[in-house]
């Protein structure tokens, strides 16, 4: 099971992988959007970034992940940003004893595993909202507040993997030979638009300014709207 985040445009409607992942892929929505649909689920969340919005949405997909039924051994599998654990302050309701605990967290924003097992003994800390009072006890980000349930109150441990990727790496330094064996990529977005995989193909950077129809196009090259080209021709070599 897959879940994705939308914002305040239908994005869903212009995924690339969209119509592969028929009933697999729920979108996450905010408020403001109107459609409705298998795929689609209103958060009730916040547009903006800030970590008691990303905590919302990170609350709201647990949820979902949850009532999928899905059953698998315990694993939490990500890319860490940091190359240390990070430590939180954990605060007691009502003024009691503050302590302090490290682990480690997968980035977010290259996306991570959760196995279904693992997520139900985060139940205490996670189902039903209460993903967002943990993130306030450490007041830590959603990934951050995963990592800290994961390793900090189960004990559990995040599994590193090279294989997925954030806009907090540089992009460019990832072999173009590659990109079939990666989980995840990602893109730099308009603060740094320059910072995109290097793929090649039928698309320029101006008509394909994150990459991602290249990469489609290097995973499906027979979809109907990709250039007619060799698949051995879409990596730039």
């Amino acid at each position: 099971m897959t879940l994705s985040y939308s914002s305040r445009k239908p994005h869903f409607a212009r995924l690339q992988w969209g119509g592969l992942a028929a009933g697999l892929t729920p979108v996450l929505m905010l408020p403001s959007l109107q459609r409705t649909g298998s795929h689609v689920v209103n958060t009730n969340c916040s547009a903006v970034h800030t970590r008691q919005a990303l905590c919302c949405k990170m609350s709201v997909e647990y949820d979902k992940f949850i009532e999928s039924g899905r059953k698998y051994v315990d694993v939490y599998l990500g890319r860490p940003s940091l190359d240390h654990p990070i430590e939180a302050t954990e605060r007691v309701q009502g003024g009691g004893t503050v302590t302090t605990v490290k682990f480690w967290f997968a980035t977010g924003g290259a996306g991570f595993c959760l196995s279904r097992g693992l997520a139900l003994k985060m139940s205490p800390w996670a189902s039903l909202g209460s993903f967002m009072s943990t993130a306030e006890r450490v007041r830590l980000p959603d990934d951050c507040t995963v990592g800290y349930i994961v390793e900090g109150l189960l004990g559990a441990r995040l599994l590193h993997s090279s294989l997925f990727h954030s806009h907090l790496e540089s992009l460019q330094r990832l072999p173009p030979d590659t990109l079939l064996q990666q989980v995840t990529l990602s893109y730099g977005g308009p603060e740094n638009p320059h910072n995109v995989v290097n793929v090649a193909g039928g698309f320029s950077l101006q008509q394909d300014p994150t990459r991602f129809k290249s990469v489609h196009c290097l995973l499906y090259p027979d979809t109907d709207w990709c250039p007619v080209q060799k698949q051995s021709d879409l990596v730039s070599r």
